[in-house]
């Protein structure tokens, strides 16, 4: 009977290689070059400045990687470029916070910004070209292993990494991929300041400003002092009593606008979908007699923008190209647009251009990671703004370069004499975006600053600025 059992045994598993040390060996070390090796090397060489934990995309990898082991080399490549745009738009996804479903709706955008006009972007670009080049050469290799010794250690290569990747990565885990969960509790500027409520009671002027890539400093003194400087001068604090505050925040920036504008969580598509929502701000002081403004520093059609902004109460929408004509200067970066230092001035003339009550919301552009020391935005010399931060965090010392310069900016038209009574409030949208970790963890992973400006009754008294 044993006889037998073993015959049958054998008879079960012929044609299975077992030569584990000689030609299997090498179909796997094929294998673990391209799915392990080639399809994470880009990210884990992130690991020396900063990256948000990916677990998924390694299993994404070593799973299409077994599938497709035995397939013709053209078929492998097809399926390894599949996997590298997966885990590209996922790493994106995660530093920016956003959903990968928002991230992927998005795409047909991306013709508008111009990546090439960062050298962190480009060296990127080239490393991920190289990768792929070199991809196209191993997939060739024969990697069609049988062997379970080999499918257990490419498994277990693909968990080792997941591990490794999870320890390097633990100190930043909260600093990435911020999406609500179903009923998570609500924050925002607008409900925090009371502003629109203020704004109504006075009868005056309530104007928003959303600042790109605004964040909460954590420990760093001289950023402490930095935030908002401009707007708490002796002769501002005659015109505005001022209150400072921060607000949860989650997923980008058209996440933030829906918070402060609609107050709830939520993506500007859902708003495309249902064709808009007067129920939110604009809409509400729209139906409280007031006209109601919409700039941004950006294109229109960009995430929607020209679409949505109507649909929820915006009398009027004015874009870069708008802002431009009325003689703002355009300002490269990724996102080309208008310079954020010349609006104050076309918001302050709209303002003045009307004797009703009026809403303007106004989104700027030129602080979105990374900012460049050219382009036209005036930040080559930071060391105007802080000494200390233009030595030890030279991008960072360059975004508060542009928020003062917009502070500024607003501070001397609103102490122009026959300003009309307004009311600001100044948020951000979300943490600034840094793949650094020494610089991410400059900033709160999960709030942005807020500064509320209320019109004092006795503001006229208030001298114009130097």
């Amino acid at each position: 009977m044993d006889a037998l059992t073993s015959k049958r045994q054998l008879r079960q598993f012929e044609g299975v290689n077992f030569d584990f040390g000689g030609a299997e060996a090498k179909r796997l070390a094929n294998w673990l070059l391209v799915w392990i090796g080639l399809a994470n090397i880009a990210f884990v060489a992130m690991w020396a400045i900063g990256a948000p934990p990916r677990a998924i995309p390694i299993v994404v990898a070593a799973v299409v990687g077994l599938l497709f082991r035995n397939s013709p080399a053209w078929l492998k490549f097809a399926a390894f470029g599949a996997v590298m745009a997966f885990s590209v738009l996922w790493f994106i996804a995660a530093v920016f916070n956003l959903a990968i479903t928002s991230l992927l709706y998005s795409l047909r955008f991306m013709i508008e910004i111009r990546p090439a006009q960062s050298v962190e972007y480009i060296a990127v670009a080239a490393l991920l070209g190289a990768v792929s080049v070199a991809a196209w050469f191993a997939v060739k290799r024969d990697s069609s292993f049988s062997d379970w010794r080999a499918s257990l250690i490419a498994v277990g290569s693909a968990l080792a990494l997941i591990g490794v990747d999870a320890w390097v990565t633990a100190d930043m885990r909260g600093h990435y991929e911020r999406s609500p969960s179903v009923g998570a509790p609500f924050e925002s500027a607008m409900a925090a300041s009371d502003a629109e409520r203020v704004a109504l009671a006075g009868n005056r002027n309530l104007a928003i400003i959303m600042v790109e890539s605004l964040g909460v400093p954590t420990s760093n003194s001289e950023m402490k002092r930095l935030l908002f400087a401009g707007l708490e001068t002796p002769v501002m604090q005659r015109r505005f009593e001022s209150t400072r505050g921060t607000s949860l925040y989650y997923n980008s920036t058209t996440a933030g606008e829906i918070r402060e504008l609609c107050g709830r969580w939520g993506e500007y598509h859902e708003l495309v979908s249902a064709g808009g929502d007067l129920s939110c701000l604009p809409g509400r002081m729209r139906q409280a007699g007031y006209s109601t403004h919409a700039y941004h520093s950006f294109e229109g059609p960009f995430f929607d923008r020209a679409t949505w902004y109507p649909g929820i109460g915006f009398d009027r929408t004015v874009f870069a190209k708008d802002m431009i004509k009325a003689g703002a200067e355009p300002c490269g970066g990724v996102f080309p647009g208008a310079c954020d230092r010349d609006i104050p001035e076309q918001l302050a003339r709209q303002l003045k251009a009307e004797t009703g009550p009026q809403f303007v919301y106004w989104l700027t552009v030129n602080s979105h990671l990374p900012v460049p020391t050219e382009a036209n935005l005036k930040v080559d010399r930071c060391e105007r703004v802080s000494g200390e931060l233009a030595r030890d965090f030279p991008m960072i010392c360059r975004q508060f370069a542009l928020w003062q310069d917009m502070e500024k900016a607003l501070a001397r038209e609103v102490l122009q004499p026959g300003f009309p009574p307004t009311d600001f409030l100044i948020v951000g949208d979300h943490m600034p975006p840094y793949f650094e970790t020494r610089h991410r963890r400059e900033f709160a992973p999960d709030r942005v600053p807020w500064i509320h400006l209320r019109w004092r009754p006795d503001a006229d008294k208030a001298t114009t600025a130097d």
